[in-house]
């Protein structure tokens, strides 16, 4: 199959929950290369369930500069540790 044969799929709408900074990031780094979320995080799970690394030098650099500027400090060792604390009252306020 040639590497520009589009293939044909069905996506569907999620829910998922995460942590908000990495959020930022990832959004941030979406726009960044004028992708949508949908499409990054398809293609850094493609990548991960292929065994590969979906980032080149430069882009680990921008998500670098992009973490620093949203306070990310999380990386892949807190991945099995993160625990969901109380919202804030502003949050809390937001939602009622």
């Amino acid at each position: 199959m040639g590497d520009t044969e589009r293939l044909l799929v069905e996506r569907v709408q999620t829910g998922v929950r995460m942590e908000k900074r990495l959020l930022k990031v990832l959004k941030a780094f979406a726009e960044y290369h004028d992708l949508t979320l949908g499409d990054l995080l398809e293609g850094i799970v493609l990548h991960a369930f292929d065994g590969k690394c979906p980032f080149g030098e430069d882009s680990l650099r921008r998500i670098a500069d992009l973490k620093r500027f949203y306070g990310l400090e999380l990386d892949s060792t807190a991945s099995h540790r993160l625990k969901e604390g109380r919202p804030t009252k502003a949050a809390r306020r937001k939602s009622e």
